[in-house]
């Protein structure tokens, strides 16, 4: 009843339940499981006005309702480094722990225009800087499956929220893999779109050509449904293109050797393995391709980003925004001096400009991939969940943990986590990333992986 969108939709047109009786199930979660720390701010007010005005709706228009709101009691939180008007918003950091936002993103606004109800706020890393959720200033979210793991970042909370059953969907961020790796370690669908399918506006900026809004679900269909209200042009961020396209037959699956090496956990290739056997028997052909350039992105990356994450920081002054830059964490503070640093005089052509010479080959290469193949399978993470603290005192360790991930991000290209199999308590799951603007060809090669393993979600 309080599953999947169309499950929850039913039952409320049916006269079975009521949209404030979706806000209670939810808001009881979020109480029951308060030990994830998973939320920053509850807007428990916020929620039940919603539901009480879309009730009124249901009882005026009955099923016509849809028309004007495709996404009627449907629950989300939302990372908080999306600007929600007169709720605060602290990036997950101390410096903007007071900040109350005087608008709300385009996500927000879409959200809401189409009948999603925000239940709250999730925790994340600070400024989004993390691969864990360990980072964050106000404690780390614990991972639903083992409480001593993570769960995966820097979208961290919004993870947990959707896998531990406290919203129907949530978005995050994906500058590097943040949607996609904490949704890989908590067993949920998360969507990394192509860079411009989705507005930026009105979201605290990390790495501004690199940044992405994403979607967690635990259902495939939710994923689309949503993504295909919030995509598109709105005016305010320049880089948005309206895309998309289709194949008309079967997709050719590629498998890039650079992504199985050594250096992946054995039990995370056996598993991406048994995911393409069973691409095979549902009659997929499959084939290797070669992107030399992948070792490459990881340098690529924490360069290009830290210079990003300098200049987009530079504007919490405490004068401007927030608090006093003395709030900044270790974390942001080692992102500054690095991007600053590549960016300096002197530095700049040995390190920026190199880095985006060899960013263009990684697009090149993609692109070069693309030609023979339509979609590419790799792992998400190159291992399961960590313990808490176990690379938190080596950053070095934990920038790689995004080493399959970041490719993507670099290239502008989509890329799906699709949750399959188990090892021990946690789940695993592998990615399929494909060209710009082929959200609709991940979701086709997903459904069918979906249909052919029988997958059900079932919120920890």
């Amino acid at each position: 009843m309080f599953g999947s969108i169309s499950e929850t939709q039913k039952a409320i047109l049916s006269g079975d339940i009521k949209c404030v009786d979706v806000v209670d199930h939810f808001l009881q979660k979020i109480d029951e499981k308060k030990h994830l720390n998973a939320f920053l701010t509850v807007t428990r007010e916020q929620a039940y006005d919603a539901a009480k005005k879309q009730d009124k709706l249901v009882s005026s228009y009955g099923r016509a309702v849809l028309e004007r709101l495709p996404l009627l009691g449907v629950v989300v939180s939302y990372k908080d480094l999306f600007l929600t008007k007169g709720v605060r918003t602290t990036a997950g950091s101390r410096v903007l722990e007071s900040y109350i936002p005087t608008y709300s993103a385009t996500i927000v606004e879409r959200s809401h225009t189409s009948g999603m109800i925000m239940i709250g706020k999730t925790n994340c890393d600070a400024w989004a800087h993390g691969a864990s959720g360990e980072n964050s200033d106000f404690g780390p979210t614990l991972n639903p499956h083992n409480n001593e793991f993570v769960p995966g970042g820097s979208s961290s909370g919004s993870a947990v929220s959707v896998a531990a059953g406290l919203s129907h969907v949530s978005f995050g961020t994906d500058t590097g893999g943040s949607v996609r790796q904490p949704a890989n370690f908590c067993g949920i669908y998360g969507l990394k779109p192509t860079y411009g399918a989705v507005s930026r506006y009105g979201v605290v900026a990390m790495a501004s050509s690199l940044d992405c809004v994403g979607v967690f679900s635990g259902y495939l269909g939710d994923c689309k449904k949503v993504f295909d209200v919030v995509r598109g042009t709105d005016g305010r961020d320049a880089t948005l293109k309206n895309g998309g396209f289709h194949i008309g037959r079967k997709p050719v699956i590629g498998v890039p050797d650079e992504y199985f090496s050594e250096d992946v956990d054995p039990v995370v290739l056996e598993n991406v393995m048994q995911a393409l056997e069973v691409f095979k028997g549902g009659g997929y052909k499959v084939k290797r391709v070669k992107l030399p350039s992948t070792k490459y992105a990881i340098s690529v990356y924490y360069i290009v980003q830290p210079a990003e994450v300098s200049s987009n920081l530079a504007r919490y002054d405490g004068i401007r925004f927030g608090e006093s830059r003395e709030m900044f964490g270790l974390e942001a503070k080692r992102r500054i001096v690095l991007g600053t640093f590549v960016l300096s005089s002197g530095y700049y052509d040995e390190y920026y400009k190199k880095a985006s010479k060899v960013r263009t080959l990684i697009i090149n290469e993609f692109d070069e991939a693309f030609k023979s193949v339509d979609v590419l399978i790799s792992p998400v993470s190159p291992s399961t969940p960590f313990r808490i603290g176990e690379k938190s005192a080596d950053p070095l360790k934990m920038y790689l943990s995004d080493i399959l991930t970041v490719p993507a991000n670099i290239a502008g290209i989509p890329a799906l986590s699709v949750p399959f199999g188990r090892y021990k308590e946690f789940p695993l799951g592998f990615q399929l990333m494909g060209p710009k603007f082929s959200e609709e060809i991940l979701f086709e090669v997903a459904g069918d992986f979906e249909r052919m393993t029988d997958y059900k979600f079932i919120p920890v």
